[in-house]
């Protein structure tokens, strides 16, 4: 079913569409359309023709019961993009309708994509459905995380109502190589589990799927830890996944960034140079 598809309560409905292709040296947005408020600007080129960056924007700045966002991103061989966002992704307290976002990228062979997107914050009583999948081509290379924090940490606000369900799956050719579901429930003993989030009101996954992940990549990834928090890193066939679990948005984001300035040289060939939207 095609994602603009999905009903929902009343609410705002946006869906993005982004194509990406190679043009000689030159990897470009060769098509966005959009529906609702989920747009992009003008594609950037900060580290050279061969690498286009687009930041994803969301002018009503924060999500409510009954919204349902949607971005499409496919890329066509040899492309390299990153997407980001500018700001964190504020999910609010909902009355009883919940809210959804879905990600979808579809990667051809020899395209690279990355998804360095802000964290999500969830505010006490939201409703959040977070979907995300990535289909790659044999031969494509993907790297992206998603950091989430349960109730706004800046105010002391945890996260003691509402309900947050997840679902992660990526493929390779088809087959699934990665697949994760989450039913989390506000101030549930989940919560505390150790096993789960152990108390910590921040968590966060990162994903390097590439045919160059090998135990030699993870051994390297395992020399840096977080300043805050606990990170870990193992490898499954094709599939480097790094985890940080803390009480800190922003040392999650930096360890994220640190293990990026190893991955990127090692699974896509250049430098991994910080994203300008980050020192602003």
């Amino acid at each position: 079913m095609d994602l603009a598809e999905t009903v929902l309560p009343a609410g705002w409905k946006a869906h993005l569409e982004l194509e990406f292709e190679r043009r000689g040296q030159r990897s470009v947005l060769a098509s966005r359309r959009h529906e609702g408020p989920l747009v992009v600007q003008k594609s950037l080129h900060p580290e050279g023709e061969g690498i286009c960056h687009v930041l994803v924007l969301h002018p009503p700045g924060g999500i409510a019961g009954g919204d349902h966002l949607c971005v499409l991103a496919r890329c066509a061989t040899q492309s390299h993009s990153v997407l980001a966002t500018p700001g964190a992704g504020k999910w609010y307290r909902s009355s009883g309708a919940w809210a959804r976002q879905d990600i979808r990228f579809e990667l051809a062979a020899d395209a690279n994509l990355e998804w360095l997107p802000q964290e999500t914050i969830l505010f006490d009583g939201a409703l959040a459905d977070l979907r995300s999948e990535v289909r790659l081509a044999p031969g494509a290379r993907y790297l992206g995380w998603d950091i989430l924090c349960f109730g706004r940490s800046g105010s002391g606000e945890r996260m003691r109502s509402g309900h947050c369900r997840l679902h992660t799956r990526v493929e390779i050719g088809g087959k699934p190589v990665f697949v994760e579901s989450g039913d989390l429930a506000g101030g549930a003993a989940q919560f505390e589990a150790a096993a789960v989030l152990g108390g910590h009101s921040v968590c966060g996954t990162m994903l390097a799927v590439a045919p160059a992940c090998d135990k030699a990549l993870v051994k390297a990834c395992r020399e840096h830890g977080p300043e805050r928090g606990q990170g870990a890193v193992t490898l499954l066939p094709g599939v480097l996944v790094a985890r940080y679990l803390g009480d800190s948005s922003e040392a999650a984001k930096r360890y994220f960034t640190r293990l990026r300035r190893i991955l990127r040289p090692a699974i896509m060939a250049c430098e991994a140079s910080d994203l300008r939207i980050w020192s602003t």
